[in-house]
Order: structure tokens, then sequence, then C-alpha cells
């Protein structure tokens, strides 16, 4: 039996967003249904060609860069490729930053509300970054 897992980025940081990929990533590919909520300082992130890494909060955040650890807009790729992974970008956040769903990174949904989502997440898990 597959769960249901929501998970809502809001945090710019490396080691959150990596944290919240490698779980939609493993989530994913082992059979979960998995719906990421895209929002805040996470949403810039997903605009196509930019190129601004993530800046990290403490030395495993510098460490994942020297090590080459697979980047966590990969992560989020390979969710929406090997298995049931939604990533949502927020609606509120795209009219703030007047940034249209063109302008997205393809694996991207529609643009969601946090309502809609949060209804879509009822009796599920619940992870937020």
């Amino acid at each position: 039996m597959s769960r249901k897992i929501h998970i809502v980025c809001v945090s710019g940081t490396r080691e959150k967003l990596q944290m919240a990929a490698m779980i939609a990533s493993v989530a994913a590919a082992t059979g979960d249904e998995v719906s990421v909520f895209l929002s805040m300082n996470a949403l810039p992130y997903f605009v196509k060609g930019r190129d601004v890494e993530a800046p990290a909060e403490g030395e495993l955040g510098m460490l994942m860069a020297q090590k080459g650890v697979p980047a966590f807009k990969k992560l989020f790729q390979q969710a929406t490729e090997l298995g049931d992974a939604k990533l949502l970008p927020c609606s509120m956040a795209l009219d703030l930053m007047k940034i249209t769903k063109n302008e997205l990174d393809p694996e991207l949904g529609p643009p969601t509300g946090l309502t809609r989502f949060l209804g879509d997440a009822e009796n599920s898990q619940l992870l937020t970054f």
C-alpha cells in the first residue's frame, strides 16, 4: 500500500531543499504518491535559467557541494520521472513575483493555491522545509 506524502518547501537554503528533494525522490521511487508545494524562498530556484546555488546554512551544506552530492533540483526532477511525484508552484508566490507558468522549469505542474494543496493533503503525511 502506497503512502501519500505532501511536502511544503518555503526555505531557500540548500540543506532544507536537499532534504525535501531526497524524501520526494526516495518516496516516489518506492511507489508513494508525492506532492511538493514550492513557495516563498524555495520557488525562485525553479525558474528556467536560474543558475544561482542555494546558500548553505552550515558545514554540511558546504560539504554537499564539495563532495558532488546530486543537486536538489536533479532529485526533484527524478522524483517526477521515476514515480508519482508532482511539483506544484504556489499561485500566490507566482503572482507576487510576477512569474508565469511558462517561466518555470518544465517538470513543475500547474500553479496551486495553499487551500487546494492542504485539502489534497488531508489524511496524508505533511512535511515542511
